[in-house]
Parts: C-alpha cells; structure tokens; sequence
C-alpha cells in the first residue's frame, strides 16, 4: 500500500526544455444537483489545466449549466456533457487545443448510455492526449469498456495521454487491474494527499482515478483534501464524490 504524501502539489509551469508541468483533476459532478457555488471553489483552488468531468449536466440547457460552471472556476469548455452522455473536458487558457472528439460507446439495453470525452492539446512543447470516462456499473459491460478506453487513447495518435474518471470499481477489480497494466495508476505511483473517492461523508472505497502514459512523469496524486482553499465543507456540499487532482510532467513533443 503506497503511503501518502504531505509535501505541496508542484504548480503548473512551462520548462526550460519544452516540457510541462500541468495539474489534471478528475471530478464526478452529479450533473450539478448540488452545491455549485461549492463545486466551482473546490475546481478553483485545485488551479487545473485540465478537468475531466463525469457526470455533467445531460439535458435541459446542458451546455448553459456547464459553461456556468466553467466561466466560475475560470476555465473553458473543452469537449463533451451531452454529447458524450455525460463525461467532459474543461481546460485552463493555457492549453493550446488540437482536436476534440466526444464518443458515445456501444449501448447495451437496459443500461445507461456511456460515452468518453477526449481530446489532444499542448502545453509549451507538450503534446497530450485526454480521456474523461464514466464506467458501467455492470461488470462485463465496464470490463469491455475498459478495453475501448485503450483502444481510443491508442487512436489519438499521441506519444502522451493521461486517462480518468469514475471507473465504479476499486482498484481489485477487474477493469481497474487492466487499467492499471497499460497505464500507470498516478495514485499508485504517487500518492498525495488522500486516497478513498466515495463517498465525501465517509470515503471508504478509490473508486475514481486518474492514469497516465509511461512516459509522463506522475509529480503527486491524491485526494486534495488538505489544499489551500478546499474546505471539508465545501467537498461535502459539492457533489457525492470526492475530486482527484494529479500534477504530471509531460516530456516536450
């Protein structure tokens, strides 16, 4: 079991050599039912580059409530809400962005609609690929899932890509574990602050993850808990999920 980290997340900055230092949060919203004056503080004081969404507003004046929430933690809107079913992207001004491409994935009957968010965006000279997802609650549906997640990183054509969302699955688990086998786990890796993602009452389960290519180096993962301007109470009031924020470097193109 890694041991967590106290020492402060490193900033987002532009190195000398090309590369980037870029802060990445993964949070899972609940299309906005809650708090959203405390949602957007908590994404605020995070200071992202970039933010994959789970569960962003999917219906009535989708776009307007995302934008909302976007412009209040002043950030852009990068790709997907209703148009992936639900994950999406935002970014901070400083991302240069290349493409985006919301995808909606097979639908089994019965379920809920999944879909991915992605994108490629640079960073200085670092070039990366971006995948938001929101996992099955069924067990062989979320494993092939999985398995589409990997294939569409690999079609974004990118040297560099960091993955995430909520995978409705522990690290034991299956989908998690093949993950994990092709991407670095940034909490594994190294961890910051906290760990358990669900729910922000009683944090008892990692759920939620961020995963990156072996070539980004992961500088800090965790649970932002302890960050300068996230209270408790706002983390409670936001959404039932806990957000998970990484600082990586990613090598110049």
């Amino acid at each position: 079991m890694p041991t967590s980290s106290t020492s402060s997340l490193p900033n987002s900055r532009t190195e000398a050599d090309g590369s980037a230092v870029i802060r990445v949060l993964s949070y899972n919203i609940r299309s906005m039912r809650d708090d959203t004056d405390a949602l957007a503080r908590v994404i605020a004081a995070c200071s992202p580059d970039l933010v994959l969404i789970q569960e962003a507003p999917r219906f009535f004046r989708w776009r307007k409530k995302l934008a909302r929430l976007a412009r209040a933690a002043d950030l852009v809107i990068l790709s997907g809400g209703g148009s992936a079913a639900g994950p999406a992207l935002l970014c901070s001004l400083r991302a240069t962005v290349e493409r985006t491409e919301d995808v909606l994935l097979p639908l089994t009957p019965g379920l809920h609609r999944r879909g991915f968010a992605t994108a490629v965006v640079r960073f200085g000279g670092a070039r990366i690929g971006v995948l938001s997802c929101h996992l099955s609650l069924q067990k062989d549906e979320r494993y092939a899932q999985g398995g589409l997640l990997l294939d569409r990183l690999a079609e974004l054509g990118v040297a560099h890509a960091v993955a995430g969302g909520d995978l409705n699955e522990r690290p034991e688990g299956r989908t998690f574990r093949r993950l994990a086998s092709a991407l670095q786990d940034c909490w594994a890796v190294r961890p910051w602050g906290g760990e358990q993602t669900s729910t922000p009452v009683d944090p008892h389960q990692r759920i939620d993850a961020l995963f990156a290519t072996s070539d980004v180096e992961v500088l800090g993962c965790g649970v932002p808990s302890d960050l300068p301007g996230v209270t408790g109470t706002d983390l409670r009031a936001a959404t039932d999920h806990l957000p998970v924020l990484a600082a990586l470097r990613v090598p110049a193109a």
